[in-house]
């Protein structure tokens, strides 16, 4: 029920926008949307009880009117809308002659005259389908929905991982051991400081199945122990007598709270004790149990363990190779993601059925719909998990349905999606952009999605994607709740999706019929943009991305795009378009434009006028940046290709944009003279909300080396996380510091010898690299990608987790050396990966190498290495032909 409060709560939102003076409209309509109003937010009320109670338990008559509410507020919401659009005054580039302007003016006001005539029928009209439904909810009394508790008990299929045997259990033996470690001191024995691990990752991982193996394992050790379930609707009294009754073989019910504390405290004082607390869900039950806590985070099987486990499922116990098979078991290993459940819901389905009934397996989305118990058990705890989520987090996961298995979801394109479907809703402290990265970091933290990262050496999560089993369970909530109709190789276009609110279409071998759709809000379409009908179909899209396989070729099918009025969302793939349609800025409700891989030479002007753009993203185009980008002072978002010497005036149109959080240039960015370096950092240093300055190339160059550098009286903003900005500007490093700067978390920037050691106060910073200017040999001059830096003393960068740089080998008889301590890099505690540029003589190539690698190898820490050897002469050469 969670798409229903969701669409609920963004349409309230949208009929207190209305009632503002500007609208004027008449008293009596005003009334009937007050009226509205309170009785809408009654239903919300009613749908929030409801969206507690898991589908499967509510009756079936609550559904029908839970999507009833559903389809009228999309109603009502498109009436707003189209409202909205016809009272927006569009003011014309050019001003025309008086006499034009006057029957302008007259026509605009004829029509806002209409409109307001228009909304106040159609106003009337909704409210008396709003009262009948409203009728039904009472008939059906869904304000008194309940679980329904008195109903046949649903046994909770963790339970049988509580009785394995230890000869069943698969992978866990690194994490037992890990675990058992962290429960003993250095010499083996238990120790007597209070610990407190917490395991974690979602459903199906096999976290009970550890937790019971470490207290099957470790028990004997300690005075007295309990292992206690909780669940998702705990009570504190009966957990309290669960572990009561483990320790001691009874129970006080008649003691409250807080005497179960007091009475525990006394049989555990001066005891060594070990309590485990399986299934944890809210934070207030965590309170209680919570001391000094180390989190361990459950990983999937590895291949090999998958495979094991699989073999030992299907067999019956043992492990008998099926090597004839191999490719289709590697498939549906694949599938399964290293999730012991999976692979053991999975290899049940297989026991006893043909090898031909194995491809049917691994091509459906997730388990097929095949009565399996272990099939039914994995949904069910995976179900736990779901209900467990708020409902925005609710409706945000149910749209990653949006996406076939196995997609590379991208981050940032997912929430301005969610964003302009309504999903989230703006705050005071927070953008809606801000608020939507909350909601995709929660998705992570609660382990419902998995995170990727984008470039291998800056640790940035820029993407997700959606485990098969978390997807097969979405899918079927999403087809269950009409939340969104998903179109493949294997569905039909029928009359029936016309009324359809969100479409995917994904791979599709027919082309689809240009039937009306007039009801679709979203299209989301990663076919070729040739098998889709014509969007003069549409008439009400939100929400248009079309994301085909590259190289795709249909440059008309933006012909009719100027009439989506309501759109808020245009993404496009690589569609072969190489011009936009000037009608594209009449979108006045446009907050996303994403032109992809597009051989587009420049934007219409027309565009200039969309003051509601938040996002532009032109960074895989040949768009030279407009002159005009000053004039889109709602932007959040700019990804750029290149900025050279011809975009002159874009470093001062820069510091208009005032709400921009993120500033991105693929490619690169030029800099010359004394005027254009100034008021670059004059416009940075105006953007106030500015968190992301990411630029992959920077060339700065001064007419006169004596010029002051303006860094002396401009700061940059404290917000910043990512700062890859780098080049030669003396006096920028001294405005880099960690007062200045407390958020930074990444940093690419241009050093001098002198100003390093500030960066090792930095506590928050998790990758570096650094830009050095740097003699290598003779009197050659070059800039080096990255800094000797010599060593890391401890207590530096405490959380650095990527690290590049770079070092000159220098060569004695053979002998190599480096003026840099590798063993250092062991000072650095979380440090993960290490970039490793070696500058030397093509003869000291493999020497240099081996000596830096077994350097590296020696550390404390495993860290993973890459190590790239350059010719030094020929480097020096390339870079200082570059300068001059």
């Amino acid at each position: 029920m969670s798409a229903s409060t969701r669409a609920l709560g963004s349409l309230i939102l949208k009929l207190g926008e209305i009632l503002k003076a500007e609208y004027k409209l008449q008293t009596r309509v005003k009334e009937d949307v007050k009226d509205l109003n309170r009785e809408l937010e009654s239903m919300q009320a009613a749908l929030r009880k409801v969206g507690d109670v898991p589908r499967d338990q509510l009756d079936e008559q609550v559904k029908l009117w839970a999507n009833e509410v559903r389809e009228i507020s999309y109603k009502i919401e498109d009436t707003i809308d189209k409202f909205m659009v016809q009272v927006m005054v569009t003011k014309p580039a050019v001003k025309p002659r008086k006499l034009k302007r006057l029957k302008k003016k007259m026509c605009d006001l004829f029509t806002e005259f209409m409109a307001r005539h228009a909304i106040g029928d159609d106003i009337k009209e909704i409210k008396s389908r709003v009262e009948k439904v409203a009728a039904r909810r009472d008939r059906y009394k869904v304000n008194d929905v309940v679980p329904n508790l008195a109903g046949p008990l649903m046994v909770d299929p963790r339970l049988s991982a509580l009785y394995k045997d230890r000869k069943e259990l698969v992978g866990i033996d690194d994490s037992l051991n890990e675990l058992t470690k962290k429960l003993s001191n250095e010499d083996g024995d238990v120790s007597k400081q209070l610990q407190i691990l917490s395991v974690f990752g979602f459903g199906g991982l096999g976290k009970t199945t550890l937790a019971k193996a470490l207290y099957d394992k470790c028990q004997a050790q300690f005075d007295c122990s309990a292992f206690v379930p909780v669940g998702r609707n705990p009570s504190v009294k009966k957990l309290l007598n669960d572990i009561l009754f483990e320790i001691v073989g009874r129970k006080n019910l008649e003691l409250d709270e807080r005497e179960l504390i007091n009475k525990l405290r006394g049989l555990l004082e001066n005891k060594r004790y070990l309590i485990i607390i399986d299934d944890i869900w809210d934070i207030e039950t965590w309170k209680i149990v919570k001391q000094n806590n180390y989190n361990y985070s459950l990983q999937p099987l590895s291949p090999d363990l998958s495979e094991d486990l699989f073999h030992i499922r299907l067999s019956g116990g043992q492990i008998k190779r099926l090597d004839h098979l191999r490719a289709e078991v590697d498939k549906i290993l694949h599938k399964c993601g290293g999730v012991p459940l999976a692979i053991i819901t999975i290899a049940s389905l297989l026991v006893g059925k043909p090898v031909e009934f194995w491809s049917k397996v691994y091509t459906s989305i997730g388990f097929g719909n095949e009565e399996n118990e272990d099939v039914e058990n994995t949904r069910k705890i995976l179900l736990f998990s779901y209900y467990d989520l708020p409902c925005h987090l609710n409706t945000c996961l149910l749209y990653l349905s949006i996406y076939p298995e196995d997609h590379l979801i991208e981050k940032e394109s997912l929430i301005w999606k969610w964003v302009a479907e309504g999903f989230i809703h703006e705050e005071p402290v927070a953008g809606l952009f801000e608020i939507g990265e909350v909601y995709f970091n929660e998705l992570v933290n609660k382990s419902m999605i998995m995170p990727v990262e984008g470039d291998e050496y800056n640790c940035i999560i820029t993407g997700c994607r959606v485990h098969d089993m978390i997807l097969d369970m979405i899918c079927l909530l999403s087809k269950e709740e009409k939340f969104i109709t998903i179109l493949d190789s294997d569905e039909q276009y029928t009359t029936s999706h016309c009324n359809a609110r969100r479409l995917a279409v994904q791979h599709i071998v027919q082309p689809l019929a240009s039937t009306s759709t007039l009801q679709a809000r979203s299209l989301n379409a990663m076919c070729n943009a040739a098998m889709l009908p014509s969007l003069s179909c549409f008439e009400v899209l939100r929400v248009l991305a079309l994301e085909g396989p590259s190289g795709s070729h249909s440059p008309n099918h933006l012909e009719h795009v100027g009439k989506l009025v309501h759109l808020k969302h245009l993404k496009l793939g690589s569609i072969g378009i190489s011009e936009l349609p000037k009608e594209i800025g009449h979108m006045k409700f446009l907050l996303v434009l994403d032109l992809g891989e597009n051989s587009i030479n420049e934007l219409p002007e027309s565009i200039g006028q969309l003051s509601q753009l938040k996002c532009l993203n032109i960074c895989k185009t040949k768009i030279d940046v407009p002159c005009w980008i000053g004039n889109l002072t709602s932007l959040e978002e700019l990804s750029l290709q290149h900025v050279g010497d011809q975009n002159s005036n874009f470093v001062t149109e820069l510091g208009k944009l005032k709400e921009l959080r993120k500033l991105f240039i693929s490619g690169s960015m030029c800099l010359y003279g004394d005027c254009k370096m100034n008021n670059w950092a004059e416009s940075i240093a105006k953007l106030s909300r500015i968190q992301v300055i990411e630029i992959d190339f920077m060339y700065g160059w001064r007419d006169s080396i004596h010029e002051e550098s303006p860094w002396e009286q401009y700061a940059l903003s404290p917000q910043l996380r990512v700062l890859h900005m780098s080049y030669r500007e003396p006096g920028l490093v001294a405005r880099i510091n960690p007062s200045l700067l407390p958020n930074l978390s990444h940093l690419r920037l241009h050093v001098f010898s002198l100003e390093l050691k500030v960066f090792g106060s930095f506590r928050e910073l998790v990758s570096l690299l650094l830009d050095m200017r740097s003699a290598l040999h003779h009197d050659t001059v070059v800039f080096m990608t990255a800094a000797t830096l010599g060593s890391f003393q401890e207590g530096d960068m405490p959380v650095l987790e990527s690290l590049w740089f770079s070092i000159v080998t220098q060569s004695n008889d053979g002998d190599i050396s480096f003026d840099f301590d590798f063993a250092s890099l062991g000072n650095l505690p979380l440090l993960q990966e290490v970039v490793v540029s070696l500058y030397a003589p093509p003869a000291d190539y493999v020497n240099a190498e081996e000596t830096a690698k077994r350097a590296i190898d020696m550390l404390p820490n495993r860290v993973t290495h890459y190590i790239d050897t350059r010719d030094i002469e020929e480097w020096s050469r390339r870079l200082t032909n570059r300068l001059s």
